[in-house]
């Protein structure tokens, strides 16, 4: 696994179809959540939609369209919403970290203020696909409610809302923090560190790193799962071969 190249910048990449399951508030789409170390960015490869958002400057409605590239940063709850049959391209920064659960979903606080309840909401199971399928309409359903009186409360006015989920989230992955950086060194660090050293060969006319050049190719996912936006279809490192 160590001989196959990571992805330009260590990034994660993914499709995604938006959920068309229809919201209890008129819309259809997936579950809000936000990241607490990764970028993201969407690449619209086709459908249309909108990128719902809350952030401490209060929430916001992005169009998406065909060729549209969005992305948003860490702390930025965001919800995909679809229109027409949305479907996206995901870059993801620090390959590994949203893998580890780096993303945390709005779901009302007393789910958020007890890590087994976070936990239970969360879990979709290994049952039929029929009834991870209803798990993640009734997660998508939960965080949509603790996210709308997120929204509510930013549009009154009240910062507290938006702070005490920040807080809880913190919480909920405390745990997990040795994880996240021991990726987050062996990929993304270890990606940029490496081009310093080859500016660093570069500046002394040394050419050695480029005689390593090679050409690796990730052939199509064979099946989706289902993401918090929507279904997601992952590529895995693992799945590559040198051409």
């Amino acid at each position: 696994m160590t001989d196959v190249p990571l992805l330009p910048g260590a990034v994660g990449l993914s499709r995604l179809r938006v959920y068309p399951w229809p919201t209890e508030d008129g819309l259809h789409g997936g579950t809000p959540h936000t990241h607490l170390t990764c970028t993201e960015c969407y690449v619209v490869r086709s459908g249309t939609g909108e990128l719902h958002t809350l952030t401490a400057d209060g929430p916001r409605r992005t169009p998406l369209a065909p060729g549209d590239a969005v992305w948003f940063t860490p702390g930025t709850i965001h919800r995909a919403v679809d229109v027409d049959r949305l479907d996206v391209m995901i870059l993801m920064q620090n390959d590994g970290l949203p893998e580890a659960g780096d993303a945390v979903m709005t779901f009302p606080p007393e789910h958020l203020a007890d890590p087994a309840a976070y936990r239970a909401a969360a879990d979709l199971g290994t049952g039929p696909v029929e009834e991870r399928t209803r798990r993640a309409r009734e997660r998508r359903d939960l965080a949509i409610r603790g996210y709308r009186d997120l929204v509510a409360a930013a549009e009154a006015g009240r910062t507290d809302a938006l702070d005490d989920f920040y807080r809880a989230a913190v919480a909920l992955v405390a745990d997990r923090l040795p994880e996240w950086e021991k990726a987050w060194r062996e990929r993304a660090l270890a990606a940029a560190e490496r081009t310093g050293r080859q500016i660093a060969a570069l500046r002394l006319g040394d050419p050695a790193h480029l005689r390593d050049a090679s050409v690796t190719r990730l052939p199509a996912p064979p099946r989706e799962g289902l993401g918090m936006c929507g279904h997601l279809t992952a590529y895995h490192r693992q799945d590559a071969s040198e051409v």
